[in-house]
């Protein structure tokens, strides 16, 4: 006569081994203190992938108004040698036309090679400066090494929203950036420093998890 039991156990299927409930890992306690830093590593890594991700911020160059000041001073002193020219002869038309466009044209030189010659970009992990015309240096400074963020404007600055920012850092081949005749020189100060203290402040809470 058939056991019931055991056809009934047959006719599921199931071997002992199916049936077994799956094996827990181990708990963290039971982890090794090296296996329990790479899984922290590995979960910080995990919740701040996209602070990881580099996004550009702000991109700019010297401005043309910063040129103003330059151009009507020496538009003034061009006047004032033609009229001298002309009223006394000393020295000659001729000589003063020449001196004038010499004083345009290097001054023309010198806002064609700030203007073009120099790039910035910033973005939430670095601090990029680009120098050059034909051949182009390109130097980087970790947001988190800048020290301080400053900012200087004269009286005819202030009215047209210009001015020069110093970065001070604690990158050795560029301890001090200068960076004249920016646009908008408040607000794009205030947005380095505010990188630089978002950076640091992340930096400090990814060593703290680990």
């Amino acid at each position: 006569m058939t056991d019931p039991t055991a056809s009934s156990g047959s006719s599921t299927g199931q071997s002992p081994q199916a049936s077994a409930a799956p094996t827990p890992g181990p708990s963290l306690q039971e982890l090794s203190p090296r296996d329990r830093f790479q899984q922290s590593v590995a979960s910080r890594q995990t919740d701040s992938g996209d602070g990881d991700n580099e996004q550009t911020l702000w991109e700019g160059n010297y401005s043309a108004m910063a040129m103003l000041g330059y151009a009507v001073s020496l538009l003034i002193a061009s006047i004032a040698l033609l009229v001298v020219a002309v009223i006394y002869a000393v020295p000659s038309i001729t000589i003063s036309l020449i001196i004038i466009a010499v004083a345009w044209l290097i001054l023309g030189m010198i806002y064609a090679f700030r203007r073009f010659g120099i790039h910035y970009e910033l973005t939430n992990q670095r601090f990029i400066h680009q120098t050059g015309l034909l051949a182009r240096r390109t130097d980087r400074i970790e947001v988190i090494d800048i020290d301080d963020v400053s900012f200087f404007q004269g009286p005819v600055q202030r009215i047209l929203g210009i001015g020069t920012i110093d970065i001070a850092s604690s990158d050795r081949s560029h301890p001090v950036v200068k960076m004249p005749g920016i646009a908008d020189v408040k607000r794009v100060a205030g947005m380095i420093d505010d990188v630089r203290r978002k950076e640091r402040k992340r930096r400090s809470l990814h060593i703290q998890t680990m």
